[in-house]
């Protein structure tokens, strides 16, 4: 090694000077300072001890030491620190001379405390010396002692105190200090010794240790959705609600939210489900806020929900991330056409008919990206709602381009988008059912399919329409509504809503009687006649109880067929039916197809994939079906529907979906004969073009024939021209049969029937006579074979207890007792009847004489209606008389009927004393009176 330079050996030597002098400088200025500090102050000699036990002195001086030039390599940087120790080691010892300490004590202050290497001090070294009497040192203050004296504790006392010491540490939860932790901190931290004793108490402190000071959330001077975005708001959010989930109850020691949320955990669900009417009874702004800015409050609820269960279950997340806060009943329901801009980015809640839904798609959730130049990973970052997420720098080489999406560490969520229709009994008439489209993501994917009835809870939002183009710089938006919360409605959309009054209202009128004939009565009050027809049509409105026989399920819905003449009021039958029915869909024959009775696929204009779109039976499910001039659909058309009404159900297989879509409906049709007139020469069958199997799947077949009655057409025009007359002034009523039997108020009849089918789900009782309804298929099939109008299937047995069933909830019976019954077997009878030819009617009626007679009708009205057909008789019998006589011009105004055929046909029917019939109200409100000889009943005819 070559020796140093002369050069270099001044350049060290000078250097070494000036430091030399400068250190000299800069202890006197230190010592000087600190003099000056202490002649100023006062400051004594207890003060200076402490500061000598502290090991703290004057506050260091920075000197910044002289920087090397490049060239001079080998010059001595001074270090600031060690000036300084140097430094306080002479005032240390000067301070000690100061205070006059012995020489044993002054061992203890003159040695260096400070260890020079950078590894600090060996505290075992010297610890014997730390406890050596000083006396200079050991000296306390008297006032902070404790004299006082205490009386020695026998060993009996000394173990009820510790007994009492353990109960107290049992009740609060406490751990002994022998079991804590051997390595003591700095702190003592016994204090915050979590308590044992209930999981409730261990969350809330827990969660309620680090909390700030309370926040006023209702003052504020920003907007709203600012205010959460702040920390403190958000923080306080978050321990109210925190404190809401962790104490709420309903019944005293059962918090409701905590085992909700022990549930989601143990099934590994996604949705912590509450009650808005919960959240507003304990947190009332809260819930205000929830509808106000639903994005930024649901954020938060999401975040405390998922802090609870991260507490119960710490490794939830490796099955789920994100845990969804579901909020229910709220308490007002939106209209989908009264959707307007002031109720974006709102919370509402909507009801509807699901008609469309598309395949689930993946939807980026926490995206990590890849530099394609240095590989460093970033990440994550959350994906925005309504807008495309990029990043083009990265924060590791600064490279500015396309970042790769890293799909390995990149998570995603279920994706899906349905259609929400307004219900079809909720469109006003003349208008255009309204739709919106509907997000769903997470577990809510697949929740709902075309055809359910369902309400939706969610966020009303805007975003670009892809679809619109920009024209003339107009920006077009869409809505949609991001669900929140999805429910469905088992029957039907609960259009009217039953209060406990209403509830009452209608158990009394099940007690009525006749509320079954008030009932039918009540089915198109303003059309006159055509009991059959109505009574068909009340039984299907409240129809039977499906069942599931071996996995194999039976529908409990009638379907009903009008064929008639025209005129005769089918349309009008269907429009009734359609405005008085919970849920009804009304099409027709001509303009429907198969796919639209059905189901189709389409397009979606947005994602270009095929989705499944349903049709009238579909959206009907639990509710009617209404198909008006049904003899004009195609036979394709018609064949598609036979799964439908059969099954109750439409399955589909195009465009690579294949699923099977629910209609479980009841379908009525009308339908016109062939030849535009019914002829009763012939049969149904030869009347309509239908095949056998479609017939044989109505349960009911209602013939309406304009038939030429001079009692019937003068009744019927008395009925027409009353009711033109009301519908121009109040006048009393003149139709006598009206004051007969009144019916229920349209509004009344609808809360009847929604209470029917939501409450009452009748079953077959162990004391039906069935070898009575054995014996009845059995006598059907055999005289079937003789007519061959309509052949009868085992079908027809099962609607007979269909609409058993049915008559059994008009009276709001559970239970299906012998006279439903015998009422379902009288209108079977009577449908079949009307069904066969005209020659072998009569024939029917006389062999089915028995089944034709409700035995539960009053002997008046049945006597009535016997009298009504003899008289119907005689008066066809006098027609044909004075058409063979050609001479004849003026035929008598008087139809004269024997008594003894009438006591004939009573005792037929098990009625002896027919007398008091002759003296009722009935009888003579009828027009009908008694002869001057006694023998025979006389009544005017015009």
């Amino acid at each position: 090694m070559d020796p140093p330079s002369p050069s270099s050996s001044r350049a060290v030597s000078a250097t070494a000077g000036r430091d030399e002098t400068l250190l000299v400088a800069n202890a006197s200025i230190v010592a000087s300072g600190l003099d000056n500090v202490s002649d100023s102050d006062g400051e004594n000699q207890e003060h200076k001890r402490r500061r000598l036990r502290r090991g703290t002195t004057a506050p260091p001086v920075t000197t910044r030491p002289r920087r090397a030039s490049t060239d001079d390599k080998d010059a001595f940087v001074m270090n600031p620190y060690t000036l300084n120790e140097e430094t306080d080691n002479d005032i240390n010892e000067e301070i000690v001379d100061e205070l006059d300490i012995q020489e044993r004590e002054r061992q203890y202050f003159s040695e260096d405390e400070l260890d020079d290497d950078m590894d600090g001090e060996d505290l075992d070294e010297h610890a014997e010396r730390d406890y050596r009497v000083m006396e200079t040192l050991d000296q306390y203050d008297p006032s902070m002692l404790d004299s006082r004296e205490y009386d020695p504790m026998d060993m009996t006392t000394r173990r009820a105190v510790e007994v009492e010491l353990n109960r107290r540490n049992a009740r609060l939860g406490r751990i002994d200090q022998a079991f804590q932790d051997d390595f003591e901190t700095e702190y003592n931290d016994s204090h915050r010794t979590r308590p044992l004793s209930h999981p409730t108490t261990r969350l809330v402190s827990s969660l309620e240790e680090d909390e700030e000071e309370l926040l006023n959330l209702e003052h504020f001077d920003v907007p709203l959705r600012e205010w959460i975005a702040m920390e403190r708001p958000r923080q306080e959010i978050k321990r109210r609600f925190r404190h809401f989930l962790t104490t709420f109850t309903i019944s005293p020691g059962n918090v409701l939210y905590l085992n909700h949320i022990r549930h989601v955990a143990q099934t590994n669900q996604q949705s912590l489900i509450i009650d808005i009417g919960h959240i507003i009874q304990s947190l009332s702004l809260l819930a205000a806020w929830i509808v106000e800015a639903p994005s930024e409050m649901l954020e938060i609820l999401d975040e405390v929900a998922l802090e609870i269960l991260l507490l119960y279950f710490p490794y939830y997340q490796s099955i789920h991330s994100h845990i969804y806060v579901r909020i229910r009943d709220l308490p007002s329901t939106e209209r989908l056409r009264d959707l307007r801009t002031a109720h974006l980015h709102f919370l509402i809640k909507v009801s509807g008919v699901v008609t469309r839904r598309t395949s689930v798609f993946p939807q980026l959730d926490r995206i990590h990206v890849t530099c394609p130049h240095c590989q460093a990973r970033l990440g994550p970052f959350l994906q925005p709602k309504h807008q495309e997420f990029h990043v083009h720098v990265c924060s590791e080489c600064h490279y500015q381009g396309t970042l790769l999406v890293n799909t390995q560490y990149t998570t995603y969520r279920n994706f899906q988008k349905l259609t929400l229709q307004e219900a079809p009994n909720a469109v006003p008439p003349g208008r255009v059912p309204r739709s919106k489209d509907v997000i769903l993501v997470a577990d809510l994917i697949d929740t709902a399919r075309p055809g359910d009835a369902i309400s939706v809870t969610g966020i009303y939002c805007n975003t670009w329409d892809p679809t619109v183009p920009l024209r003339n710089n107009f920006p077009i938006f869409c809505t949609i509504i991001e669900a929140n919360y999805i429910e469905h409605h088992a029957n039907t959309i609960p259009t009217i809503l039953l209060t406990s009054n209403d509830k009452n209202d209608i158990l009394q009128l099940s007690q009525r009687q006749d509320i079954a004939k008030e009932i039918i009565q009540s089915m198109a009050p303003s059309i006159y006649g055509h009991n059959h027809v109505k009574t068909a049509l009340a039984l299907a409105l409240f129809g039977g109880q499906a069942k599931v026989i071996k996995n194999s399920r039976v529908r409990g819905d009638l379907n009903v067929l009008l064929v008639g003449d025209p005129g005769t009021a089918k349309s009008q039958f269907l429009k009734f039916i359609q405005h008085t029915a919970p849920r009804a869909v009304y099409t027709t024959g001509k303009g429907a197809s198969a796919v639209g009775l059905t189901a189709g696929v389409t397009r979606d204009p947005l994602t270009k994939e095929w989705v499944l779109q349903g049709g009238a039976l579909v959206l009907a499910d639990q509710g009617v079906c209404l198909i008006d001039e049904f003899d004009k659909m195609n036979e394709i058309d018609r064949t598609s529907i036979h799964e439908a009404m059969e099954q109750q159900s439409i399955s589909i297989s195009k465009a690579g979906i294949v699923t099977s879509l629910q209609a479980r409906c009841s379908v009525i049709a009308a339908a016109n004969p062939i030849q535009g007139r019914y002829q009763a020469a012939r049969t149904f069958a030869e009347n309509v073009e239908l095949t056998d199997p479609i017939l044989q799947r109505f349960d009911l077949l209602c013939v309406l024939q304009d038939c030429v009655d001079p009692i019937n057409d003068e009744r019927l025009a008395e009925f027409v021209v009353s009711s033109h007359m009301k519908s121009g002034a109040m006048v009393e009523e003149t139709v006598q049969s009206m004051k007969e039997i009144k019916g229920l108020a349209p509004e009344v009849l609808r809360k009847y029937l929604v209470y029917a089918r939501t409450y009452i789900h009748p079953v077959l009782g162990s004391n039906v006579d069935t070898t009575k309804v054995e014996a009845f298929y059995a006598q059907l099939r055999q005289a079937s074979q003789h007519t061959g109008a309509v052949p009868v299937a085992v079908r027809h047995l099962e609607s007979l207890f269909r609409m058993a069933e049915a008559y059994a909830r008009m009276h709001l019976r559970a239970t299906v007792v012998d006279s439903d019954v015998a009422f379902a077997i009288h209108v079977l009878t009577e449908s079949l009847c009307k069904a066969q030819k005209y020659t072998f009617q009569r024939q029917w009626r006389r062999l089915f004489r028995p089944y034709l007679i409700h035995q539960d009708d009053p002997p008046v009205v049945l006597l009535l209606h016997v009298l009504e057909e003899l008289f119907q008789s005689a008066h066809a019998y006098a027609q044909l008389r004075r058409d063979s006589r050609r001479g004849a011009t003026h035929a008598s105004p008087t139809v004269v009927v024997l008594r003894e055929d009438l006591v004939a046909k009573a005792k037929e029917m098990g009625i002896d004393d027919v007398e008091a019939f002759y003296t009722s109200t009935a009888f003579q409100r009828a027009g009908f009176r008694i002869d001057a000889t006694g023998t025979a009943i006389e009544k005017d005819v015009s």
